[in-house]
């Protein structure tokens, strides 16, 4: 469950397992920073197949990395403000996340594996190691693709937003038109094939966006999983089904959206079969003021 957000935002998010699966691979965060002023989100999604055994847990470290880095990230974002003369260090800041995500999920990969190795025990010269100092004996890296996962997340303050992804998975902003923008989407999914922190340099095929609002804050962020869109038959019902939940927290409040995501997450899931997670930030409406 997300944590409450004392700025403009109301946070929501939701899991569900896929159908016949024992566990989900899915993890999730969503958490406000700066008091508020700022917003962390993140979603991964373990490959859980066979090759991809221990994929929990490299969703859970992609999304724990994620926001460690992003929620040191986002406490500058939110002191810079609409201080445009300091955006471009802020970009140059948000390129070199992808990279400090990627080192310090592959060093949590490395130290899990020499420790409790994926594929039996190492041959001479194989030995522990540390979390993070990086020495080994290894003469070469092991295979991580044991641990393999995707990644999306965003920061967002009230001044703008940086999104980064790698893999698959949708990221979504409602404009204040109720207008529907996936910002990173490369089109459809060709078959199961998808980048995975578990290959080498994996920052590299990460996939990045920056948005500077010039109206205000945007009323509806949600990110999710691949198991949410891969449920609707094709992509505008899936568009439909992300303006939907935003109309719904705009008459019934967030509060009646969390509470109805999980059954609607639940039916999603029943049409994919996979692991289905979504998090989201929409904006609080103004406080109403009773005064004659």
């Amino acid at each position: 469950m997300p944590e409450p957000v004392a700025g403009p935002w109301a946070l929501l998010g939701g899991a569900v397992k896929g159908v016949a699966k024992k566990y989900s691979q899915d993890r999730a965060a969503a958490l406000p920073v700066a008091g508020g002023r700022a917003v962390v989100l993140a979603v991964a999604d373990g490959h859980g197949s066979g090759a991809h055994f221990r994929s929990e847990m490299g969703a859970r470290w992609a999304v724990e990395e994620f926001t460690a880095c992003a929620r040191a990230f986002a406490l500058e974002v939110a002191r810079v403000g609409d201080d445009a003369s300091t955006w471009p260090g802020l970009r140059a800041e948000a390129r070199r996340l992808p990279r400090q995500v990627g080192h310090r999920w592959h060093e949590r990969a490395l130290w899990h594996d020499a420790n409790s190795p994926a594929h039996g025990s190492r041959s001479p010269g194989f030995g522990a190691v540390s979390a993070r100092s990086g020495a080994s004996g290894r003469k070469e890296p092991p295979d991580l693709a044991a641990y393999g996962s995707t990644l999306i997340g965003a920061v967002l303050t009230e001044d703008m937003v940086f999104c980064w992804q790698l893999g698959d998975g949708d990221i979504v902003f409602v404009d204040r038109d109720g207008a529907p923008h996936t910002p990173l989407s490369t089109g459809p999914d060709m078959g199961d094939e998808t980048d995975s922190l578990c290959e080498p340099e994996p920052w590299r095929k990460m996939r990045a966006h920056w948005q500077p609002f010039t109206g205000g804050v945007p009323p509806c962020l949600l990110i999710s999983t691949d198991g949410l869109s891969k449920s609707f038959a094709d992509h505008q019902g899936f568009l439909d089904f992300a303006t939907g939940l935003h109309d719904r927290a705009a008459e019934q409040g967030v509060a009646a959206v969390q509470a109805q995501l999980p059954d609607w997450l639940a039916r999603a899931a029943r049409f994919s079969g996979d692991d289905t997670t979504l998090v989201g930030a929409i904006a609080a409406p103004p406080e109403r003021s009773d005064a004659p």
